[in-house]
């Protein structure tokens, strides 16, 4: 085959390739593979990418570059089709069969429509002819890594299933203000932020105040630290290669790298294992991640919101928790207010919350009278600002009022608790007990142990008891 190759005259001229093309993204924190079994242009490619890009690695055939693809996480394959083993687009094939998501780029000498064809339906996001201008080479980067950013931001939407309240805080009373306050000082800096204060008070919407206001060109991406097991934590964290554990049959990657150069929010920090919490400890410290079963490490840039209805202090004081994570974390600390410390703002949630939920579910807008209002401030509001806003859409479904769609525990004493018998057995008066906390958390079991005062696992024996029954 007489291929094409680079002469010294295109080398030159392209090293100066800035001149006539601005690169629009820094990719120094970008790995890319490159394939190809001409030296000259494993050279060419090696030597215009090197001062763009953080890691290069190359290879001759696909047999090497798997093996290079198996210990290393790359951000963009750039590859020719007709290599000494197998043809390019098979093994691109391949790759997207085993859920490999990374951006590929071929380049070929020999090229007809049935080939490109082939090469488009294989998840290229490019096709270049040999001999090729790396200012070419450039512009076609740039389009595939900004494909690539957006499919990362389509799997966050995805794992964004649990409803928002609204994009925005609302609140004019004097705490809530300070909580605005510091977030907008502190949302330009890479600063961690601690978010503290009572489960449904509004944290996840301070942490995506937070997000917003800091600009930051990455995604928000939330995870429960109570919500997955000790064992799919790590894996779910930072990713992981092919093989590394029993099922692991794909590459996959972590929320740590969909979240770069965005914010990724810690919810339930309190809950995440010890043995995780050193591995936080370092990504804090190095800023880079290792992949389960890589022996690479991955810079990023994330910044860390965490969150949590505990004491930490007194979770460290008790050993639950790691004092280094804790003054890694607690760098800038905000308190939400609980909804009974912030009245003033109950009008103007009711009125929001009233208008968006009447709107989603198709039915008139309610007329909120003085007498709702004082009805619900006579309530403690143990869910806060979350069990406010089920209570105004129970309102809508039931029309009936807010007194009789609230649980009735924190009105005054004369007032009937709830329906349950005089005559219940102490097992259904345990089982009663146990649903309705479960129910106020939102069926957060490891919140609702804390507030029965039992552990975890025996709520859950009891709950599956009770499943196995029904």
């Amino acid at each position: 085959m007489n291929r094409l190759k680079p002469n010294d005259a295109d080398i030159k001229d392209d090293d100066n390739c800035d001149a006539d093309h601005q690169v629009t993204k820094n990719f120094k924190r970008s790995s890319v593979l490159i394939v190809d079994d001409e030296p000259g242009i494993l050279n060419f490619l090696q030597k215009g990418l090197n001062k763009h890009f953080g890691l290069i690695e190359v290879a001759e055939d696909t047999a090497s570059a798997e093996g290079l693809r198996q210990r290393c996480h790359f951000d963009l394959i750039i590859s020719d089709i007709r290599l000494p083993d197998k043809s390019g687009v098979d093994w691109v094939t391949e790759i997207r069969e085993q859920g490999g998501t990374t951006s590929v780029i071929f380049i070929t000498a020999h090229a007809n429509l049935e080939m490109a064809i082939a090469a488009l339906k294989a998840g290229a996001s490019d096709f270049i002819m040999k001999p090729f201008r790396m200012q070419q080479m450039m512009v076609s980067i740039e389009h595939a890594l900004a494909q690539q950013q957006i499919c990362r931001e389509n799997v966050v939407l995805k794992r964004q299933v649990d409803q928002l309240y609204d994009s925005g805080m609302i609140g004019k009373c004097e705490a809530m203000q300070r909580v605005c306050e510091v977030l907008k000082n502190v949302a330009p800096m890479p600063t961690t932020v601690l978010i503290e204060g009572e489960s449904g008070t509004g944290k996840e919407l301070a942490a995506r105040a937070l997000h917003r206001w800091s600009r930051r060109e990455g995604s928000f991406v939330p995870i429960n630290c109570g919500a997955i097991s000790e064992e799919l934590m790590e894996s779910e964290l930072f990713g992981h290669t092919k093989g590394a554990f029993t099922g692991a049959q794909q590459t996959r990657e972590g929320l740590f790298t969909y979240a770069d150069d965005g914010t990724l929010f810690l919810d339930e920090i309190a809950e995440m294992p010890l043995s995780l919490q050193v591995h936080l400890l370092r990504v804090l410290e190095e800023r880079k991640i290792r992949p389960v079963g890589s022996n690479r490490e991955i810079p990023i840039n994330v910044r860390i919101v965490a969150a949590t209805n505990r004491n930490l202090a007194e979770a460290v004081e008790k050993g639950d928790f790691r004092a280094d994570l804790f003054y890694r974390l607690n760098v800038v600390r905000v308190r939400m207010p609980a909804l009974r410390e912030r009245m003033d703002d109950l009008p103007a949630l009711v009125s929001h919350f009233s208008s968006s939920i009447a709107a989603d579910l198709g039915v008139p807008l309610p007329e909120i009278t003085g007498k709702d209002l004082f009805q619900l401030r006579t309530y403690q509001w143990p869910g806060n600002v979350r069990e406010l806003r089920n209570v105004i859409e129970r309102c809508l479904l039931l029309k009936k009022g807010p007194k009789q769609c609230i649980s009735m525990q924190s009105f005054p004493a004369n007032e009937p608790v709830d329906d349950q018998p005089a005559d219940e057995t102490l097992e259904n008066v345990e089982k009663h007990h146990i649903l309705k906390i479960l129910n106020e958390e939102d069926g957060n079991k490891s919140a609702a142990a804390r507030r029965l005062g039992v552990s975890r696992k025996t709520l859950e024996r009891k709950t599956k008891l009770w499943n196995m029954e029904t």
